[in-house]
């Protein structure tokens, strides 16, 4: 029988705000409702699925570095704002080892010019965005090839 794999989703500044702030960008769900639907989707294709958010950037960070101990799998990650400004969650990133996903709400390269950067894209095995809370769930969907793959190139 093969082993669950530990998926780790983290939710970054402002994301706790799910649909109450600018609804017409992020939609209306509710950041619960993603998450209980993420575990849902996880144990349906035998993932556990933690879910984490904060507006802290050093919590981030923090938790991504115990996410190594903890043996996680992959790390799907929406920074939020972050994205664009943070080498600190980028480093984390690094120097866990661990594969990552990134995640966006909106599609960032159509909004303004700012948000078309992003600190973790190369680092990160693949983005998902511009699906609403879809992106979510298709990042998790894609996560076991990503892991596939990760192993296969071990070889």
């Amino acid at each position: 029988m093969e082993a669950t794999l530990r998926v780790l989703v983290i939710h970054g500044a402002n994301l706790n705000l799910l649909g109450e702030r600018e609804p017409e960008i992020y939609g209306r769900m509710r950041l619960e409702d993603i998450d209980r639907g993420l575990i849902e989707l996880g144990r349906e294709l035998g993932m556990a699925v933690e879910a984490f958010q904060s507006n802290s950037e050093s919590a981030i960070v923090e938790r991504i570095h115990e996410a190594r101990s903890q043996r996680i799998d992959i790390v799907l990650i929406n920074p939020g704002s972050y994205t664009h400004t943070s080498v600190a969650i980028r480093d984390a990133l690094l120097a866990v080892k661990i594969p990552v996903i990134e995640i966006h709400l909106s599609n960032i390269y159509r909004r303004e010019p700012f948000r078309h950067h992003s600190t973790i894209a190369d680092v990160a095995a693949g983005r998902v965005m511009g699906f609403g809370a879809d992106s979510y769930s298709l990042a998790l969907r894609a996560a076991r090839g990503v892991l596939k793959a990760a192993r296969s190139d071990r070889r």
